[in-house]
């Protein structure tokens, strides 16, 4: 979950908790599916994503080359904070403040979290890496690893509307992201790669395999509107991941 400091120029709340990079994944042991009901073993297409280079992240910010992590188990969803009325011809500059702000503000190495799907249903690659790619992410502190974190841009606490577009949206990536054979609808068994969670270092955690951030920590991301959307996210995905390739 992300508080912006620039949103079309405006200035706004502070950063709330996000993310600095955990442990190598190389080092650690590959997760422990448990599958609730059949396994999808087919993958969906991927979908249309605007690249970094089509919004025009600024490159030289990015502190360290990407890293990689295992095929991704779980996807964990978020929200950015930002108010929910910006026009989407404006979601480039808002994603260049966004970087700015993770980068420059926070001091990490790149964007927090790997796609980021604004109000329109538009898909935008955040972290770098290639999209493609098992990016080791930067969005859910613990539980990075074999994961892939996608945020809603806007705020959706109680009572907020959910654009159809954007439940579409999260369900296009997490279908296409998920291993083969993980389940949308199931479960799977995540280690703690730190102390900074719910979970202690290398206590297990049991997540839906599309799980909301406050799942994981002590936050109220991705909003309780947008987390009570969660079934349809799971929904969706496990339709597009029907289909044979």
């Amino acid at each position: 979950m992300w508080y912006p400091r620039l949103v079309l120029g405006a200035a706004l709340l502070p950063l709330a908790l996000l993310v600095v990079r955990d442990v190598p994944a190389h080092l650690l042991d590959p997760p422990v599916p448990e599958a609730a009901g059949p396994a999808h073993p087919y993958t969906a297409p991927q979908p249309a994503v605007v690249s970094r280079k089509a919004w025009r992240a600024d490159e030289s910010l990015v502190r360290e080359e990407a890293s990689y992590t295992g095929p991704v188990s779980a996807v964990f969803v978020h929200h950015t904070g930002h108010p929910n009325g910006y026009d989407c011809s404006d979601v480039p500059r808002m994603l260049r403040a966004l970087e700015a702000d993770h980068i420059e503000g926070q001091g990490w190495d790149d964007i927090g979290y790997n796609f980021v799907v604004d109000r329109c249903g538009t898909i935008y690659e955040g972290r770098g890496g290639g999209i493609g790619r098992p990016v080791y992410g930067a969005h859910t502190k613990g539980f990075n690893r074999n994961s892939v974190g996608v945020a809603a841009l806007g705020t959706f606490g109680a009572g907020e509307e959910v654009p159809r577009a954007v439940i579409e949206a999260i369900a296009e990536v997490a279908a296409w992201k998920l291993r083969p054979g993980a389940n949308p609808q199931g479960r799977v068994r995540l280690v703690s790669t730190n102390d900074e969670s719910r979970y202690d270092k290398g206590e297990s955690a049991t997540f839906d395999v599309i799980s909301g951030h406050r799942d994981s920590h002590q936050t109220d991301c991705p909003g309780q509107a947008l987390y009570d959307r969660l079934p349809e996210i799971r929904a969706e995905a496990t339709r597009l991941r029907d289909l044979e390739p």
